[in-house]
């Protein structure tokens, strides 16, 4: 007798992957529409980069503002805990593609790049986390791939955000430092 999931659990479970997609859609669709407004988080100090840097990152596919605050909160805050925040809220965030693509890879299943990341990912299993510490790290736009990938090859969550964090962390350090640099540069105290 073969060990093949019922009728029942496969329900749920497409059921579930409906309703991730859903919450991602409806998340991404929330911040997009208050990008404007979010900026004034800043005045609520660390735990307003936090939240901002959430929203940034728990688009898919959609532009948030996020790097440019960074930037500039580090020319005004201390650029290690702006990092810390951000880094930390930013990985977070990212939970939104992992669960596009535990959902089923519907975005973008037929994207090229999406296609070979996977394929990347799932060839060097070993390597699939540095992929995704790298492609956290670097600043673009295609991390919501690695995220989407991630879920679809069932990459235990723990480790999607702990290797996002630190690659989210290091990006935010650079970017923080560089916005204190800017600053002490072009205003004297």
């Amino acid at each position: 007798m073969e060990n093949t999931p019922s009728k029942a659990s496969n329900f749920r479970l497409n059921l579930l992957r409906l309703l991730a997609l859903v919450l991602v859609i409806a998340i991404s669709v929330f911040v997009y529409s208050i990008r404007d407004q979010a900026k004034e988080l800043a005045r609520y100090g660390y735990p307003g980069i936090f939240v901002l840097s959430i929203l940034a990152n728990g688009t898919v596919l959609l532009p948030a503002p996020g790097v440019i605050f960074v930037f500039a909160m580090g020319a005004i805050f201390n650029p290690f805990w702006v990092a810390i925040a951000a880094g930390t809220g930013a990985a977070l965030g990212e939970l939104t593609g992992y669960l596009a693509g535990f959902s089923g890879q519907a975005v973008v299943e037929r994207a090229t790049l999406y296609n070979r990341l996977v394929g990347w990912m799932d060839l060097h299993k070993r390597l699939s986390y540095l992929t995704i510490l790298a492609l956290a790290f670097i600043p673009n736009p295609f991390f919501d791939l690695a995220g989407i990938a991630s879920g679809t090859l069932k990459i235990p969550i723990s480790r999607f955000l702990f290797f996002t964090w630190i690659g989210k962390v290091l990006k935010m350090l650079l970017i923080a430092y560089a916005g204190a640099s800017w600053l002490s540069r072009y205003i004297k105290p």
